[in-house]
């Protein structure tokens, strides 16, 4: 009878505590189940933001990598067996070759000493530089603004490249030679070399129609000391396009050339005159 008394009485009790028990794993499935619920929400936005800063990490040390390792700069424009300045700036640094080495060159630059000589004493002075100014600028066709500015850029030219305007500073031909290599194979240098020869165009253009005809043309060669002659065979040579004219842009372009170029065929090559034989 004790026992049929307490088995009533740990019945009802066990039962509530199933109940409580169901109750609570019921709670804690539910709350398992929305706590899963929201990390799967949250976890793909926690891993694009991990993955997005990973590939800004990546990408930044690429671009620092890049700028790092980055060919480097050209020292200078350098040339091609073209002559031509502007295809010469594609050639890779490497590959760069050195101008003035050739006895072409060297020809040509024993021309133009010989030119520059104004007086025929054998050596370049700051006289011949003022005696070949006032051959042009007597010409006439300069106003006395650009006759200024000519005897300016010359007197710069010679004090720059020769050094003090003393009558003992005397350019020999070999002094000439070893200095117009070193002239051509710098950047800056070369980028002066032809800054007169607008003043020499300018003198010789008569009409002042901006372009030269074989007439004009003469004119620049009688300042040089060359013959009509001389002017009528180069003139047939450089005028390309054979219009019988040569702008500015032109004469520029075939004196820089002449300065540069190493190609016995260039055009550039009569711009002064036939050539010195050695």
């Amino acid at each position: 009878m004790a026992y049929a008394l307490l088995r009533n009485y740990i019945r009802p009790t066990a039962t509530l505590f199933e109940r409580q028990l169901g109750a609570m794993s019921s709670t804690l499935a539910a709350i398992t189940t929305e706590t899963a619920g929201a990390m799967e929400k949250v976890r793909p936005s926690s891993y694009l933001k991990d993955d997005q800063l990973r590939r800004a990490f990546v990408s930044t040390a690429v671009r620092k990598f890049s700028k790092k390792t980055a060919a480097p700069e050209r020292a200078y424009n350098s040339d091609s067996d073209s002559d031509s300045d502007d295809e010469r700036e594609a050639a890779p640094r490497r590959h760069r070759k050195q101008r003035g080495n050739s006895d072409f060159w060297r020809r040509k630059m024993r021309t133009l000493h010989g030119l520059l000589d104004v007086n025929k004493d054998g050596v370049i002075s700051y006289d011949d530089f003022v005696l070949l100014t006032e051959k042009f600028a007597s010409l006439g066709h300069l106003d006395t603004k650009a006759k200024d500015e000519f005897r300016a850029i010359m007197r710069t030219t010679w004090e720059q490249q020769w050094g003090e305007i003393t009558p003992y500073n005397l350019v020999t031909v070999e002094q000439y030679l070893t200095e117009m290599h070193h002239v051509v194979n710098d950047r800056d240098l070369k980028k002066k070399v032809h800054r007169f020869l607008p003043y020499l165009y300018k003198a010789v253009d008569k009409d002042r129609s901006g372009s030269i005809s074989l007439h004009e043309f003469k004119l620049f060669f009688r300042c040089l000391g060359l013959t009509e002659e001389n002017a009528a065979v180069s003139f047939a040579v450089i005028d390309k396009n054979g219009d019988g004219q040569i702008t500015l842009d032109e004469f520029v372009k075939l004196g820089k050339d002449f300065f540069v170029s190493e190609k016995e065929t260039h055009v550039s090559r009569m711009f002064w005159g036939p050539l010195v034989d050695h």
